[in-house]
C-alpha cells in the first residue's frame, strides 16, 4: 500500500512539471490521483462521501468564486480608469506599497483568486519595466498566498486546515497573523523599491485585457469545485502515509520538507499531511512551510499560476527572483519559530 501511495504522489510531483495537459488540467488529474489513493488505501466509505458533500467551506468558496468573478467582470473596467487616476495623484511607490498590503489581507475574504485577477488587472497598468513588472507580481503573490490562509474562505490551503482541523472561522487569523500580517506589510516596502517610473501611466490604459464569458466564471467555478473535492479525496487517501510516518517527524524537519509545495499547489500537501494528531508547533511548522515555499514557483499556487498565465512570465523568470525570495524569508521564519 505505501509503495503505491508513494507512486501516486511522485506522480502528483513531476506529472504537473512535465506534461502541459496535466498542468492544464490540474483539478482532473489530482481527482483521480485521489481517487487512485483512496482505493489503494482502502479509504472510500459513505461517512466520507456524506463528509464531503457536508463540508460548508466547499461550497462557500465556490460561490465567492462565482460571485467575485461576475462582479469583476463588469467592473473591471472602472477599476481600469480608477488606478489610471490614482497613479496621476499619488507617488508610484506609495501606490505599489499600499496594494501588495491591500490585496494581500484582503484576498482573506474575496479568496486568493479574486485578489490574483484584481492583481493581474493592475500589474498591467503599472508604469514600469516588464522585469520590475514580474518582481511586483511575484511579491504580490507572496502576499496574497500569506494573506489567504487568515480565514477558510481565502484559499483551498485554509480551507483544507480549517475542515480538518475542526477550527473556527477566526482561529487562522488569531494565531497566524502575528506572522502573516507583519510578513505582508514588509512584502509591500520590499515590492514598492521596485516601482521606478518606466513610462506615462495612461499607456498602460490602452493595454488590452482578457475578457471572459459567463460561462468561463462558471468553468472555474466548477474547476474549484472539482480541486477542493480532489484535496479531500488526497488527504483521506494519504492519511495512512501520514499516520505512520509524518505525524512522528520533527516540527523543524517538517518546515522544511513542505520546500517541495514550491513545486506543488500547497493545499495538495496539506491535504496529505495535515493530521488532528498532530501538535500545534507541528501544525504550524507545516502551514508556515507551505505558505512560504508555495510562492517560489509558478505550481506553487494559485496565484502565481493564474497572473503568470496572464502576464506570460516564464518558469525560469519566476524562479530566478522567487526563490531566491522564498528561501530568504524561510530562513528568517526558521529563526522565528524555532531559535527566538
Amino acid at each position: 500500500m505505501y509503495i503505491g501511495l508513494l507512486v501516486i504522489l511522485l506522480f502528483i510531483l513531476l506529472l504537473p512539471l512535465t506534461v502541459k495537459k496535466v498542468e492544464d488540467n490540474l483539478e482532473i488529474f489530482l481527482f483521480i490521483m485521489g481517487a487512485l489513493a483512496m482505493i489503494i488505501s482502502k479509504s472510500i466509505t459513505v461517512h466520507f462521501i456524506l463528509e464531503v458533500l457536508e463540508n460548508q467551506f466547499l461550497y462557500m468558496i465556490t460561490a465567492a468564486v462565482l460571485i467575485g468573478g461576475f462582479l469583476f467582470r463588469y467592473v473591471n473596467k472602472h477599476i481600469q480608469k480608477l488606478v489610471g487616476y490614482i497613479l496621476i495623484h499619488i507617488p508610484l511607490k506609495l501606490f505599489i506599497f499600499i496594494m501588495i498590503i491591500f490585496i494581500g489581507l484582503v484576498s482573506s475574504m474575496i479568496t486568493a483568486i479574486i485578489a490574483a485577477l484584481f492583481l493581474v488587472e493592475i500589474i498591467e497598468m503599472l508604469p514600469v519595466s516588464r522585469v520590475n513588472k514580474i518582481k511586483i507580481n511575484i511579491i504580490a503573490c507572496f502576499s496574497i498566498g500569506l494573506g489567504s490562509i487568515l480565514t477558510p474562505v481565502g484559499e483551498p490551503l485554509s480551507t483544507i486546515i480549517a475542515t480538518k482541523l475542526n477550527l473556527d472561522f477566526w482561529y487562522m487569523f488569531i494565531h497566524l497573523g502575528i506572522y502573516i500580517i507583519p510578513t505582508v506589510v514588509v512584502l509591500g516596502l520590499l515590492g514598492s523599491f521596485y516601482g521606478k517610473q518606466y513610462n506615462d501611466p495612461l499607456d498602460d490604459m490602452k493595454l488590452e485585457i482578457e475578457k471572459q464569458s459567463n460561462l468561463d466564471i462558471i468553468f472555474r467555478g466548477v474547476k474549484i469545485f472539482i480541486f477542493i473535492i480532489a484535496l479531500d479525496m488526497l488527504g483521506a487517501g494519504f492519511r495512512p502515509l501520514v499516520d505512520t510516518y509524518i505525524i512522528h517527524l520533527d516540527s523543524k524537519l517538517l518546515y522544511w520538507i513542505n520546500m517541495s509545495s514550491a513545486v506543488l499547489d500547497n493545499a495538495t500537501l496539506a491535504a496529505a499531511e495535515i493530521s488532528i494528531k498532530m501538535t500545534t508547533e507541528q501544525i504550524n511548522s507545516i502551514i508556515i512551510g507551505l505558505l512560504i515555499s508555495g510562492g517560489m514557483m509558478i505550481p506553487g499556487n494559485i496565484p502565481n499560476i493564474i497572473s503568470a498565465g496572464k502576464l506570460k512570465i516564464k518558469s525560469s523568470e519566476w524562479m530566478k527572483f522567487g526563490i531566491p525570495l522564498g528561501l530568504s524569508i524561510m530562513v528568517i521564519y526558521y529563526f522565528l519559530l524555532f531559535v527566538i
